[in-house]
């Protein structure tokens, strides 16, 4: 493509992948995991679950979710990032389906696991698809866009899932068979819009100049290597960050039903407006990461996390609660954007998936751990504020840990492997 085509060209189609990758974190995340908190409370007194029986379904989703992103880097590799997305997307959709028709809990954590594989696959493949499309200075703008597919997501549940819910005894089944519907949909839209490279559409990243060409950049991370204990370093922020958020995305709405006394239309929308709020920040905070550093932006994600926490563990007056759901949504997708673009920069877009797919295994050992440890604090305790509380000390440990990452470029930083 010549210079003057170039110019003619008024959205690089690496804004067009953005897009799709918004949707395909809206479907496969956003509705195959974050819906779960809006229908936890009618599916438990449905089937009679207990605490540790809620978690217990939320944890088979992590345990799908960790054993696809082992298998992801070779899937990609031989696949592609497009077909692997479509596949797991489609995976993410009949599965919620099957458990909207579902009776028994066993079935129900099978399927549930089904969601977690497909929700790990698109989710991995398209976070490290931004680092084929964009080179280092824009990275953290476009996986911030994406990740705002969660915020949208949770904005339609809070309000569709009690509707859908109130359609009868069991209306939690009607709502499963129409967030699975929406999901199938939306992994042909990305089947059909998604790339793997830009040169497929003889183009350049978006960011490239001739100062510095994706050729030029990999030149260098083949001759550099980044120290295998950094990745590690990252690993160990990205498994804190699973643990705890997830602890909030999961109970939060059963603790304003069965401990605060709000109906689940009125928490539902209190969730919504987690959803609303969360719409700013992976663009706002991916933004920051580009201009001030990942560093810099990791320390104040995870300190507005463990506020988000530690008002919530409290039982303190109803603006309180407020304040926690604000801060807790402001920031609610914006380490997974972060992480990205951090592990992009540290390896090349040739490393990313296999990199990223496997700080995201020791992330998803967090999400396993975190909700199942909540509902047994829970269960022990008679109430969920000691999880709470547990939430806000590993997001200050977080915090204290992005602290200690390189000030240099990480990029520069070598050694053995």
């Amino acid at each position: 493509m010549n210079e003057q085509e170039r110019e003619s060209r008024p959205i690089h189609y690496g804004w067009y992948v953005v897009a799709a990758g918004t949707l395909c974190i809206f479907a496969g995340l956003g509705f195959g995991r974050f819906a779960l908190g809006m229908l936890l409370p009618s599916m438990g007194a449905s089937l009679g679950l207990s605490f540790s029986q809620m978690g217990l379904i939320s944890t088979s989703n992590f345990v799908g979710y960790l054993i696809a992103v082992l298998l992801c880097g070779k899937l990609s590799a031989r696949f592609g990032a497009r077909k692997l997305i479509g596949f797991a997307l489609l995976l993410v959709g009949l599965s919620m389906l099957c458990i909207g028709a579902s009776a028994k809990l066993f079935m129900i954590i099978v399927f549930y696991t089904l969601t977690g594989m497909g929700s790990g696959m698109s989710n991995v493949s398209m976070m490290a698809l931004v680092s084929a499309w964009f080179t280092s200075r824009s990275r953290g703008k476009a996986a911030g866009f994406i990740v705002i597919g969660s915020g949208f997501a949770i904005v339609i549940a809070g309000r569709l899932v009690p509707w859908l819910n109130g359609k009868g005894g069991e209306g939690w089944r009607i709502s499963w068979l129409v967030l699975g519907t929406i999901v199938t949909l939306v992994s042909a839209i990305c089947y059909l819009i998604l790339r793997d490279r830009p040169r497929e559409l003889g183009l350049e990243p978006v960011g490239s100049s001739q100062a510095s060409t994706p050729g030029q950049s990999r030149a260098i991370f083949e001759k550099e290597q980044v120290r295998p204990s950094l990745i590690y370093h990252c690993a160990a922020i990205y498994f804190l960050f699973g643990f705890t958020y997830v602890i909030y995305a999961t109970f939060v709405v059963t603790v304003m039903v069965q401990e605060r006394g709000f109906s689940e239309a009125v928490a539902g929308n209190f969730w919504s407006w987690v959803g609303f709020l969360s719409l700013f920040s992976g663009p706002v905070f991916g933004v920051m990461s580009d201009k001030f550093g990942r560093k810099a932006a990791l320390i104040t994600v995870f300190c507005i996390q463990a506020m988000a926490y530690l008002l919530i563990a409290v039982n303190l007056p109803g603006l309180f609660l407020y304040l926690s759901i604000g801060f807790y949504g402001i920031v609610a997708w914006s380490i997974p954007s972060i992480m990205a673009a951090l592990i992009a920069d540290y390896v090349g877009p040739h490393r990313t998936v296999s990199v990223f797919g496997f700080i995201t295994f020791i992330f998803g050992i967090g999400q396993i751990a975190g909700p199942y440890l909540a509902g047994v604090l829970a269960e022990t305790t008679g109430s969920f504020s000691s999880s709470f509380y547990l939430a806000s000390g590993m997001a200050v440990l977080a915090a204290v840990l992005s602290a200690a990452l390189p000030r240099e470029s990480p990029a520069l930083v070598s050694g053995g492997a």
